[in-house]
């Protein structure tokens, strides 16, 4: 089993930058895929961005890619999301997922509560 837990997130302005926080319990962690989603209120659930479990691939959203990084540093058992330039369609609560199958579909088995993430223009 894996516990999650997120952390960076903020109220900033347009063009800024932050970085999400993945700390991960568990001896585990390097066997799972990790993603990132994000969710406003009334919208389902969106794909923001994923990892495999060594870091050798990954994939975005179309409307985060340029924009934003994923990575992980397992000896830490923490990944990340790095967010760069963003915009106020950014604002969303931000949840981390780790599962043992590398997809952009939220059917991960494991989440964290989530992080609120507010871009004011």
């Amino acid at each position: 089993q894996v516990q999650l837990v997120e952390s960076g997130g903020g109220l900033v302005q347009a063009g800024d930058s932050l970085r999400l926080s993945c700390a991960a319990s568990g001896r585990t962690f390097s066997s799972y895929a990790i993603a990132w989603f994000r969710q406003v209120p009334g919208k389902e659930r969106e794909f923001v961005a994923t990892i495999t479990s060594s870091g050798g691939s990954t994939v975005y959203a179309d409307s985060v890619k340029g924009r934003f990084t994923i990575s992980r540093d397992n000896a830490k058992n923490t990944a990340y999301l790095q967010m760069n330039n963003l915009k106020p369609e950014d604002t969303a609560v931000y949840y981390c997922a780790a599962g043992l199958w590398f997809t952009t579909k939220p059917t991960y088995g494991y989440w964290g509560q989530g992080t609120q993430v507010t871009v004011s223009s």
